[in-house]
């Protein structure tokens, strides 16, 4: 039997290595959730200045915003990820060709 497990056990992982794992494995997550904070962050200092706008419609055009910075940086993750994939193919050798 194998000592190689398939799944992380809880504990094997500490949250700062995790998260350096996954910004290596999609930047442009970061972007996006520095875009969310952002958004949040501009939305608390505006609150102050509203005017007579009601809360609730404040709020809501405050989370439209922060999930649009979102979505706007996971489609140019993905507007990226294809380009490198499909534009810019790099050619690869088959390894397993070369051994026969």
């Amino acid at each position: 039997m194998s000592s190689k497990s398939y799944f992380n056990v809880a504990g094997d992982e500490d949250q700062g290595s995790k998260l350096s794992r996954k910004v290596k494995e999609s930047p442009f997550m970061l972007i996006g959730l520095a875009g969310f904070v952002a958004a949040g962050a501009i939305g608390a200092y505006k609150y102050k200045n509203r005017g007579t706008m009601s809360t609730s419609v404040f709020l809501m055009q405050l989370r439209v915003a922060a999930q649009g910075t979102v979505v706007g940086a996971l489609t140019l993750g993905l507007g990226y990820t294809m380009a490198n994939e499909y534009l810019f193919k790099k050619e690869k050798k088959d390894e397993t060709n070369l051994s026969n």
